[in-house]
């Protein structure tokens, strides 16, 4: 096996994957490390820092003995990239030992800091600085909640000895020995911290946290030098790693969206959209965060994003708590059984609605049933959810930015549904592109590592891989009914 290669590691909630790819954008070795997170109660979440960084190590492991078992040569793999979990941070003191357990992006346990963060009426001064809301899902409240609870953490914060770091920032620290502490635009644009018309920390917004001797890491873009690492003695040379990137930007430049106009949605239980909005930040008035999507050199890539809470979900509450079918994929045959789902919506607010229209107390329900519905009709309305929830996050993107949808790219389980794909495509009268890669995470750690390295020549040379190889869905004659349709939904949603 010859040629120039990158290595991706994507350090994700369940688990670890580790890639390698060749300069045709192709896979060509793998490893998967299983990685445990800790639910505790009151909707805590945690993992072990040193444990993400062991990890790791395995599953790079994985990965090179895969790699060399199939006559690659570890000499010729020119550079890493590293996407992570984005919100997921660690604090570590200057001896490098954690201070505190890596709290989770699914973590809860700051709901009451952000309730206090709005009482002093900070919303809008955080929205326009930072492009993102007051919520427990993004570091920052969870970084005060740790400073006012935990006495360790609060006497290292005021010493100044208290540093902060994503999961990238975690690992470059751990595999350079403490030599780089560093994060990219993408990862800094998720913490609260951050203030996307200067590109740096907000030393104003952390005065109003009260963390003004919290350490930061260095920021710098997503495609650059972060430092070099032999990944614990794996590698007989030093290799550079050249990329860090948010795992959802990563994928999203996986999956070519290097242009305003072009998004990607992310269909699994739940649904993240990035569209990329160009080179200045725009701001959203229909509950969109901004955030960046990708830099390199001194190019950045702004996006929008919309967060769909419940997606795959509701097939599988479909399946596992009305037996409406033994398998996910027998879905497609039921939808297609009918003509349309006889007047039925289905509203899959299990845990609210997110994007664009962000009720969080309202319920899920089932509505326009009559004697003559079935259940293929309830399957149907529980599928065109998914497609309806998209169209209204990209509608909206739409009308914030001024930019229209240029196309649509598409990754995870859902996108083998053929009806869901073809509905997409009908709403949005755009063709949806499905690249059939799962690890399109990184795929875009690898771009952007391989862009520094020499390893891909050009952003327009990637647009050129993966050709033939994509699942392409067009518009066909039922556009004008679908849209037909959604215009139900959206009287059904109110």
């Amino acid at each position: 096996m010859k040629g120039s290669f990158v290595i991706a590691v994507d350090q994700g909630t369940s688990s670890t994957k580790t890639v390698v790819f060749n300069e045709q954008g192709k896979i060509v070795a793998k490893g998967i490390e299983p990685l445990t997170t800790h639910y505790l109660e009151n909707g805590f979440v945690e993992q072990e820092p040193m444990e993400i960084y062991e990890n790791v190590l395995k599953s790079v492991n994985k990965c090179l003995e895969d790699f060399k078992d199939q006559g690659g040569d570890l000499k010729d793999i020119k550079s890493c990239g590293i996407s992570n979990q984005r919100e997921t941070f660690v604090l570590w003191d200057k001896a490098g030992e954690p201070l505190y357990n890596a709290v989770v992006w699914q973590c809860k346990r700051s709901t009451e800091v952000c309730d206090r963060l709005r009482e002093k009426g900070l919303d809008q001064k955080i929205k326009e600085r930072t492009g993102l809301l007051i919520d427990p899902y993004f570091s920052g409240s969870k970084t005060i909640w740790l400073f006012e609870n935990d006495p360790t953490v609060k006497k290292a914060i005021v010493a100044g000895e208290a540093f902060f770091g994503t999961v990238d920032t975690w690992l470059l620290y751990k595999l350079t020995k403490g030599r780089q502490y560093l994060t990219d635009h993408t990862n800094a644009s998720r913490t609260l911290f951050f203030n996307l018309h200067t590109l740096s920390w907000d030393q104003e917004l952390l005065s109003d946290y009260g963390l003004t001797g919290l350490q930061l890491p260095e920021i710098q873009a997503s495609s650059s030098e972060f430092g070099i690492t032999d990944f614990g003695g794996l590698f007989e040379n030093q290799l550079a790693i050249t990329a860090m990137i948010g795992d959802s930007h990563a994928a999203a430049f996986g999956e070519g969206c290097f242009s305003p106009g072009i998004a990607k949605a992310t269909m699994g239980t739940g649904s993240s959209i990035l569209m990329n909005i160009g080179t200045a930040p725009r701001f959203s008035e229909r509950g969109m965060v901004t955030t960046i999507g990708w830099s390199r050199g001194d190019h950045v890539e702004y996006a929008l994003e919309g967060v769909i809470v419940t997606c795959g979900a509701t097939i599988e509450w479909l399946k596992n708590n009305l037996s409406l079918f033994a398998e996910s994929r027998e879905t497609e045959a039921m939808a297609n059984a009918v003509e349309d789902s006889g007047g039925v919506y289905f509203i899959p607010a299990f845990s609210g609605l997110g994007a664009p229209h962000w009720d969080m107390n309202r319920k899920a329900s089932i509505t326009g049933m009559t004697f003559s519905t079935n259940k293929n009709h309830i399957v149907r309305a529980a599928l065109e959810s998914i497609p309806y929830q998209i169209t209204d996050v990209i509608m909206a993107m739409e009308a914030d930015t001024g930019i229209s949808l240029e196309g649509l790219n598409v990754d995870g389980g859902l996108t083998s549904n053929e009806f869901v794909m073809q509905l997409l495509a009908n709403l949005l009268d755009k063709q949806v592109v499905n690249l059939g890669l799962a690890e399109v995470s990184a795929l875009g750690a690898a771009y952007l590592s391989g862009l520094q390295s020499g390893v891909y020549p050009s952003i327009d040379y990637l647009n050129t891989l993966h050709r033939g190889t994509t699942q392409v869905t067009a518009p066909n004659k039922n556009g004008a009914k679908a849209k037909t349709q959604h215009q139900g939904w959206l009287e059904a949603i109110g």
